[in-house]
């Protein structure tokens, strides 16, 4: 195997077989089950599971097996299952995981362009799911049919594909536990839902954010009373709140206060981050759009790198109590009711943060205000674990080959639970946690789409990972 002749055999299958059927994927409004509670008689995951399936089925590849699981009340999982080309069958399993349901559509497109209606317009095609994350099912099976065509080799490869992801995966534990089993030793982990720093090099994300959300609610009145009247007498119920929000953010500065919810950040971190905002200063900054007039909460690159990676942060992401203002009264209002979301460090514990912003949110109430929580949830971040000599040296290749560029590393301020779950249970094994989000991709947003020309960069950088892995002794 030459990797020019592999890269030629990517880029053919890209063209002549990927995109049409990725282009039909985008159509399925494939909604996960958080945005679609009729998920189940509405029948678009399984559509997408559908689909996918059949592409692949449709592939050829010589052993290879397709099965899809669906516990009761869970949205289906479908499993690629192709056997180690001959001599790589004790190099253990490789998982190579991606999902299939996808964010809800939102306004506000461009003309032209939708979600369910696939666009292919200067190199990138638009649609909901067509980067985040539907094109790792057909990333993932092409690298593995590019390498069996070229002379090849990978060890055994499973592809897990999920339709939960969006809603945080909450059935993938019960599927890997009913897998593990089969799944073997699992020696290497890819995983096609990351970012891109640029599109000029193959990106590495090393850490992930873990999450904490929960929903307090203020009261101090069974019923509004005249302001007029009550004001001075009965305390605000949003004031009260802002009082319990200083106990863990400072205002000023974003800074979160609780010691639970903030761990030192690794010094290979730091190194790490330095680097990437040497190859791409505005790594961070320049993926959103600020209005002109808007500063960041800090200027160092660096220090926008670690904030939004390695350290905690509060959003408050919805409210309730608080009427329109064009609809609004001279009013004490009862109740104030505020969703909180944390992003919480890759290797904070995140049952012992969420136990701490429970106490110091209905501990000495202010005024003996009665504060209720509910809908609380947290998960783990994950930070991965060192590059084995095997793995540096592909990578290095693939930079070289596929790239021309050296590869970088970056931190996700999101969460992807799947990668924690699966450290959990391979600690042993490699993790290259990839993809192509990169700039302009605008996942969750308007104008989704999937820079072509990368993403078909992404598939052959993976095979030359696949064949190193098989090969490393």
């Amino acid at each position: 195997m030459t990797h020019a002749e592999l890269m030629t055999t990517v880029q053919r299958q890209w063209d002549s077989a990927v995109l049409p059927s990725l282009e039909r994927l985008v159509e399925i409004p494939a909604l996960s089950p958080a945005f679609d509670p009729d998920w189940a008689s509405s029948g678009h995951l399984d559509a997408a599971i559908a689909h996918v399936e059949s592409w692949i089925s449709d592939r050829g590849l010589t052993g290879a097996t397709t099965r899809v699981l669906r516990g009761p009340g869970r949205t289906p999982l479908l499993v690629v299952d192709v056997p180690a080309t001959p001599g790589a069958e004790d190099a253990g399993t490789v998982l190579l995981y991606g999902h299939l349901d996808k964010q809800p559509p939102v306004g506000g497109w461009s003309e032209g362009l939708g979600p369910w209606t696939p666009v292919v317009r200067d190199g990138r095609l638009y649609g909901r799911g067509a980067a985040d994350d539907g094109y790792a099912a057909y990333a993932a099976t092409t690298a593995v049919e590019a390498l069996r065509s070229t002379g090849g080799a990978h060890a055994r490869a499973v592809v897990l594909l999920e339709t939960g992801e969006e809603s945080g995966s909450p059935d993938l534990p019960a599927y890997l536990a009913e897998l593990s089993d089969d799944l073997g030793e699992v020696t290497l982990v890819v995983c096609l839902d990351s970012g891109a720093g640029d599109y000029e090099r193959m990106w590495l994300t090393t850490s992930l954010r873990g999450m904490a959300q929960i929903r307090v609610r203020v009261t101090v009145l069974d019923a509004g009373q005249h302001s007029g009247m009550a004001s001075g007498v009965v305390p605000s119920s949003f004031r009260v709140l802002r009082v319990l929000l200083d106990r863990i953010e400072d205002a000023e500065t974003g800074e979160l206060l609780l010691p639970e919810l903030s761990v030192e950040v690794p010094a290979n971190r730091i190194d790490e981050v330095r680097a990437a905002i040497e190859a791409v200063p505005g790594l961070v900054s320049d993926g959103i759009p600020l209005p002109a007039d808007i500063r960041p909460v800090v200027d160092d690159p660096v220090e926008q790198a670690l904030n939004n990676t390695w350290r905690p942060t509060l959003s408050v992401i919805g409210a309730a109590g608080l009427p329109d203002p064009d609809e609004a009264g001279n009013v004490l209002r009862p109740s104030t009711t505020l969703a909180l979301s944390f992003r919480l460090p890759p290797t904070a514990d995140p049952d012992a943060a969420l136990a701490a912003l429970r106490t110091v949110l209905t501990t000495d109430v202010p005024y003996g205000a009665r504060v209720e929580l509910d809908r609380s949830e947290c998960a783990p971040g994950w930070n991965a674990p060192e590059v084995a000599p095997w793995l540096g040296a592909a990578l290095a290749t693939a930079s070289d080959e596929v790239f021309a560029s050296p590869w970088r590393t970056m931190g996700i301020g999101g969460s992807i639970p799947f990668m924690g779950l699966l450290h959990a249970a391979y600690p042993a094994a490699q993790f290259v946690v990839t993809g192509a989000l990169g700039p302009g991709s605008n996942a969750h947003v308007p104008d989704e789409s999937l820079q072509l020309d990368y993403a078909a960069k992404v598939t052959s950088a993976v095979a030359v990972v696949l064949d190193a892995h098989a090969r490393r002794g």
